[in-house]
């Protein structure tokens, strides 16, 4: 699934390509991956403007004129691409917005499992839940020390799904939690309130540059991820343990393992990233 670095490439890619263009009309092909019914849908954005286009957490949210609002997620396969109308459109094609000026905005999904919904501007939380339970963003501004001890703290879970928790904590994926877990040198199995406020300071610092060095590399291509432009992202080449078991240690030369937490295939250095106590004994009795 794209991640907070992949979705943020795609807005800066989209704001490039459409912002400021104008629909024309909506073709919709599948008619389930739109909110309101496609009848009402593409009627009402006949007309209006790209205004800007913002990025919360996983969500982009394509701002028109007139205050409304469509919120799209990605889910697992969806992308976002610009072609001249009239040119021959795949099987995965699934929603074309024709500008008016002679290109086609188009969203095409393997998976169907993409989603967009048209808001009034300023009710995105309200009517989409997931959107208004929100952590902060992973920026030196908004993911403050204090706000992560505070949320640490309330918390046993161990620290590899509380990443994950989107409410917790906007934008971190599967990928990027192996990466500043890894960074920190903490354990995926370490319960997060048993975090001093030392670690909890450098996973902060290591969530804050990793996205943003990410960003810069214009996200991570596991899979199927490519940019607006069709691009796929570089990050992938700068990953320190995702995807690398089997592989010695940047640090330690420690061959790096993979095991399953929360039913997420997660990625750690069993050197510079020892298992705890209490949780090494509960591997021990399973």
């Amino acid at each position: 699934m794209p991640e907070l670095p992949e979705v943020e490439t795609v807005r800066r890619g989209l704001t490039r390509l459409v912002q400021g263009a104008t629909i024309d009309h909506v073709d919709v092909y599948y008619r389930k991956m739109v909110t309101p019914e496609a009848e009402v849908f593409t009627a009402d954005l006949i007309g209006r403007q790209i205004e800007r286009i913002d990025r919360r957490g996983k969500y982009l949210l394509f701002r028109f004129s007139g205050e409304l609002t469509m919120v799209s997620h990605l889910r697992m396969e969806g992308k976002y691409d610009v072609q001249p109308t009239g040119s021959p459109i795949t099987k995965h094609t699934h929603v074309v917005f024709h500008l008016t000026d002679g290109r086609d905005l188009r969203y095409t999904d393997t998976r169907k499992f993409g989603r967009m919904r048209l808001v009034p501007t300023g009710t995105e939380g309200t009517v989409l839940p997931s959107l208004g339970k929100l952590g902060p963003e992973p920026t030196a501004d908004t993911l403050t020390l204090a706000y992560m001890q505070q949320i640490f703290r309330k918390s046993h879970k161990v620290v590899k799904p509380f990443l994950l928790d989107q409410s917790k904590i906007a934008g971190l994926g599967n990928i990027y939690a192996d990466e500043v877990l890894w960074l920190s040198k903490i354990n995926p199995l370490t319960p997060v309130d048993e975090l001093t406020d030392a670690q909890l300071e450098t996973l902060r610092q290591s969530i804050i540059t990793e996205i943003g060095l990410a960003i810069q590399g214009h996200g991570t291509t596991v899979h199927s991820f490519s940019t607006a432009f069709g691009e796929a992202g570089q990050f992938q080449n700068h990953l320190h343990v995702y995807g690398r078991e089997g592989e010695p240690c940047e640090r330690c030369g420690t061959e790096i393992v993979k095991i399953k937490v929360a039913q997420r295939g997660t990625h750690y250095c069993p050197r510079c990233q020892p298992v705890p106590l209490d949780a090494l004994e509960a591997l021990q009795d399973d």
